[in-house]
């Protein structure tokens, strides 16, 4: 007597979770590039090394407007239409674009160059040092001055006197975040990915002082509304 044995297929049930692994893992490749060669972020950096200066360019200016539209968002500074899609938000985009990408991309490129090839703490301290004492300062005033003429500054005087009320408050933000970045960049990132990498910090902190500063001037306008409401004299209400 013979016995036969039917050979059985086991399927193998699912895992859970594995499929969301598996597309957080590709969507990860996709960011990142890596096993494959056509990764965002490969495709980025690809375009920084053909196209440093439009790439910039545009990486710049795209932030610049989504961090207004943010800035009012969290904000609540409304438009004169009832939404956060302001005048500003071209403007700002032609600020990143046309002012702050070329004077990064110029100022970057002489730091990098300096230090270039030296790798000691000291070179890297007096990096973070330098950076700090010239580079920011330059940066901030710029940047100050160019948000004087957005808002409405027409006169000499006027950008001065908003350079000068900023200045400091911006430049202890900066004092406190450029050194932890600048240590960040140079201990774990390749220099070729350090333009991403400040683009995205200064994107974090450009949006924090514009919100902060939409804030303060929403409140002063509807301290204004109220002073103006109890000595009779009226007016719009504040938008916020």
């Amino acid at each position: 007597m013979s016995v036969k044995f039917e050979k059985e297929t086991i399927r193998q049930a699912p895992i859970p979770g594995a499929r969301v692994e598996g597309i957080a893992h590709e969507i990860g490749e996709k960011l990142t590039g890596g096993n494959t060669t056509a990764g965002y972020l490969a495709a980025y950096l690809q375009q920084l090394q053909t196209h440093p200066l439009r790439t910039k360019m545009l990486t710049s200016g795209s932030l610049a407007a989504v961090q207004e539209v943010t800035a009012s968002w969290l904000a609540h500074d409304l438009s004169e239409g009832g939404h956060y899609f302001s005048s500003r938000v071209p403007k700002m985009a032609v600020y990143g674009a046309f002012i702050s990408a070329p004077l990064g991309h110029f100022l970057i490129s002489v730091l990098q160059r300096v230090f270039s090839g030296r790798t000691s703490l000291r070179a890297k301290i007096l990096q973070i040092v330098v950076s700090n004492l010239v580079v920011a300062p330059i940066q901030n005033s710029i940047y100050l001055a160019s948000m004087a003429v957005i808002a409405g500054a027409r006169t000499f005087h006027q950008v001065r006197a908003t350079v000068r009320a900023g200045f400091m408050p911006v430049m202890k933000v900066s004092w406190i975040t450029s050194p932890l970045a600048l240590a960040f960049a140079q201990k774990f990132l390749p220099e070729q990915t350090w333009v991403p990498f400040f683009n995205i910090i200064s994107f974090i902190i450009g949006t924090y002082i514009n919100t902060h500063t939409k804030k303060k001037r929403l409140a002063a306008l509807r301290k204004k509304y109220e002073e103006d409401r109890r000595s009779g004299r009226g007016g719009d209400y504040p938008r916020y």
